[in-house]
């Protein structure tokens, strides 16, 4: 089948010299790459020169079969909907972000009594909040942190209303129990206030309160409320002392780029309220001879119109190089997200600082991402020695079960490739129609699922490890043979069985075909591949079944009753004060409950007794 040539001269003979945006479509009629401009003309006529200067220009050129332009009333317009066009069309040649995932905050809710809480998503709920944190861990981190200093509530609402008696928190001095009311409403607001200082920054502004209260406290003789008063600030003291703070106040993104042998790296450092919330680093998918001035352009572009990652932009935007276009992405994000920032390239003092760390840390990242991708290349190679392979394995999957007494059993796929794990790629599957505890059928459900319906273009693994003995093995060699029986291409099988003790090192490996069983050295690294595949299986197995466990058991037997959905189940527990009274209540007292008729009442009574 003959490629349709494009008529590039034909083409530019009727396009704009407006502003705005241009999509590139291959044979298949695929976006493969989607830019902007100034002046469509100018723009479009330089892909179709006789002298291209840039490899991956020309490999773009000469897949290009249509061409669509969108004009805009501006440049600003144009960048705009470039972005959105990105995120629609992932195009190939396009520098793509995978940032999809919002940005988690602390919650200070705007309760009678307001809790501190995890949040990430939409700011749905009333109350102040702070960040972004960088990942969960960061939030979590700092939400134990204020359990100490601020005797301030962090459960949840309906287990705050359903408290007759102060909980473990309580106890342990890291709460004041408002639930039944230890302490009084002034009191509570006055560490609320104090708690929202210190997020915002205002660590001496804490200080200074808490020194007053103390010295208030002691001429008053009241010398139990001094000396709580001297433990906070104690406390309050070495958690300053440890954080690194910025004198400057106001919110900056510090953002370090390094870019070498195809891998970019952007280390943000998040400033908020003159504090450092934490970092985080970025991997951008970037095509082969791409430049760094398209891939950075291509990050800050995605990465501040993102709106469905909910960041709190930064007045201050500080990045080590310079540009395409960076007065236009102001404009943009003024426009589509009505925020004024400033993006600045040449700064001093403390913001040098900064950016030397973020700096820093981003070539830390490619030189050690390099360095694992040299590593494991050089662990395929040994492991194709040791297996004697004749082709290059570009593939793996491993395979393993996990359950806790045959309940909540869940079997993992674990995909590598050249450079390591593949995650994006792995697989769970829950097993379900098997006697518990069957390891053999847990793993012909779940090697069937996964080869069912393959065919010779599918994704098939050059080796397929089973994590286990010659029974799993051979189950697992049989149900390959059944689907890959009229196809010319078949994975290798190998189980790993545990050695004695199951001491890493003694691990024994058994082809699936012959069922010979080997042993590698304990110091190759062909086994230290095959060590990491395994545990990485057996690390997601887990993960899955306790997820699964844990929901299975959290679920609340209310849920089972025909017609008690959520809304009547939070009014039931909320009203009895949990489930252990909803089941030791008579039918008369269920009535009382609001939304419960006497019907569903002797329903729910029967059911909870059946």
């Amino acid at each position: 089948m003959s490629v349709p040539v494009f008529d590039s001269a034909q083409f530019l003979k009727t396009v704009s010299s407006s502003a705005g945006v241009y999509r590139m479509y291959d044979a298949s009629g695929t976006v493969i790459y989607v830019g902007k401009a100034k002046d469509l003309k100018k723009r479009l006529s330089s892909y179709f020169r006789k002298n291209l200067n840039n490899v991956k220009t020309e490999a773009l050129v000469s897949h290009i079969c249509d061409i669509d332009v969108t004009l805009t009333h501006s440049e600003t317009d144009a960048l705009i909907l470039e972005n959105d066009y990105i995120k629609q069309y992932m195009p190939k040649y396009n520098v793509l972000l995978r940032d999809d995932k919002s940005y988690p905050y602390i919650l200070l809710s705007g309760h009678q009594h307001p809790r501190l809480a995890y949040h990430r998503g939409p700011k749905r709920e009333k109350g102040q909040y702070f960040g972004p944190y960088p990942n969960g861990g960061a939030v979590r981190e700092s939400l134990h942190l204020m359990q100490k200093l601020f005797p301030i509530r962090q459960c949840d609402d309906l287990y705050y209303k359903s408290r007759s008696r102060p909980c473990l928190q309580y106890q342990i001095g890291r709460c004041s129990a408002p639930c039944v009311g230890k302490v009084s409403d002034e009191e509570y607001q006055e560490q609320v206030k104090l708690a929202t200082l210190f997020l915002k920054g205002k660590d001496q502004q804490v200080m200074g309160s808490l020194v007053g209260k103390m010295e208030h406290a002691a001429q008053a003789l009241n010398y139990e409320d001094a000396a709580r008063y001297r433990d906070q600030i104690g406390a309050l003291r070495r958690v300053v002392e440890q954080q690194e703070v910025s004198g400057t106040s106001g919110d900056m993104d510090v953002i370090g780029v390094y870019f070498t042998s195809g891998i970019a790296c952007f280390h943000l450092l998040f400033i908020r309220n003159g504090k450092i919330f934490g970092s985080r680093s970025y991997y951008p998918a970037v095509p082969d001879k791409t430049e760094l001035d398209e891939v950075l352009r291509a990050f800050m572009l995605q990465f501040y119109l993102n709106v469905d990652s909910h960041r709190t932009l930064p007045a201050e935007i500080i990045v080590s190089y310079e540009f395409d276009d960076i007065h236009e992405l102001e404009h943009a994000i003024k426009q589509a997200l009505e925020k004024s920032v400033l993006i600045k390239t040449k700064v001093r003092s403390e913001r040098a600082s900064f950016l030397a760390i973020a700096d820093t840390n981003a070539k830390n990242a490619v030189e050690t991402r390099l360095s694992h991708q040299n590593t494991v290349e050089q662990r395929f190679l040994l492991l194709e020695e040791a297996l004697e392979q004749t082709k290059t394995i570009g593939r793996m999957e491993c395979f393993d079960i996990s359950h806790t007494m045959g309940e909540s059993t869940v079997a993992s796929c674990v995909v590598f490739n050249r450079e390591g794990p593949h995650k994006a790629e792995y697989r769970r599957y829950n097993i379900d129609g098997i006697t518990p505890g069957d390891d053999y059928a847990a793993m012909k459900q779940a090697i069937g699922r996964r080869f069912d319906k393959i065919d010779a273009t599918g994704k098939i693994p050059d080796i397929l490890f089973i994590d286990g003995g010659i029974g799993q093995l051979r189950i697992a060699q049989k149900v390959v043979d059944e689907k890959f029986a009229e196809l010319d291409v078949a994975p290798t099988l190998i189980g790993v069985a545990k050695g004695e003790g199951r001491k890493p090192g003694l691990e024994t490996l058994i082809y699936g075909e012959n069922e010979i069983a080997f042993n590698l050295p304990a110091d190759s690294g062909a086994l230290h591949l095959i060590q990491h595949i395994r545990d990485e299986s057996h690390r997601f197995a887990i993960t899955g079944h306790r997820n699964k466990r844990q929901k299975t058991r959290n679920t609340s037997s209310l849920e089972s009753i025909a017609g008690v959905g959520p809304k009547r189940r939070k009014a039931l527990l909320q009203y009895m004060g949990g489930l252990q009274q909803v089941k030791a209540a008579s039918v008369a007292q269920l009535t009382k409950v609001p939304g419960i008729s006497l019907e569903m009442a002797q329903t729910i009574h029967d059911a909870l007794r059946g």
